[in-house]
């Protein structure tokens, strides 16, 4: 199909409702079902359309390939709020510079993220859930686990958390229970 025929196909045709999908996972991982899905079923001559270049992917090398890939296929990509069209010799262009600057901007999130957690932690305060066990709780429970008084399941009923939780706060050395010995007499 000649690319003038092309252009005009895309410029004039709508889409059907069929062929909207709306992505809900992170820009920044490379496999999303949707955007696989839509990947699958563009075919020559198809514009992928995208509201932004960092929804597409965060990764520079994700990008590129993404785009060496269409335009293999010969599907055009349209990039709405950037107004990028990759049909064109500026769009390409200006697909290669965002780009750059979307995973730019990726790693600065990922930095300031890690930089704002480490000065948290300077501060004292410690990130994740509130253990469910005292220190205390968890060495009674640790106690009756190698006493063999209690099964993980009476511990945990006593302290009204899971199994999981005892377990979580079970030594890592805790050989795994035996089972006790009766001696039964006849």
């Amino acid at each position: 199909m000649p690319a003038e025929r092309r252009r005009h196909r895309r410029r004039h045709s709508r889409p059907r409702n069929s062929d909207l999908h709306l992505e809900k996972a992170s820009g920044a991982k490379a496999s999303r079902p949707s955007l696989d899905l839509v990947l699958k079923l563009l075919r020559e001559g198809d514009t992928l359309k995208v509201t932004r270049l960092d929804r597409l992917s965060r990764s520079v090398l994700h990008l590129v390939t993404l785009g060496a890939g269409l335009r293999e296929r010969g599907v055009g990509l349209h990039v709405i709020e950037q107004g990028i069209d990759t049909d064109t010799m500026e769009g390409r262009a200006m697909f290669g510079m965002l780009s750059v600057l979307a995973e730019l901007q990726r790693e600065l999130i990922v930095a300031n993220t890690m930089d704002g957690l480490a000065a948290a932690r300077a501060r004292g305060r410690v990130g994740g859930r509130r253990p469910k066990l005292t220190a205390d709780q968890a060495a009674l429970a640790q106690q009756l686990y190698d006493t063999r008084d209690k099964t993980v399941q009476q511990i945990a009923d006593l302290f009204g958390v899971p199994r999981s939780t005892v377990y979580g706060h079970l030594k890592g050395d805790t050989v795994p229970r035996q089972p006790k010995k009766t001696l039964y007499r006849a």
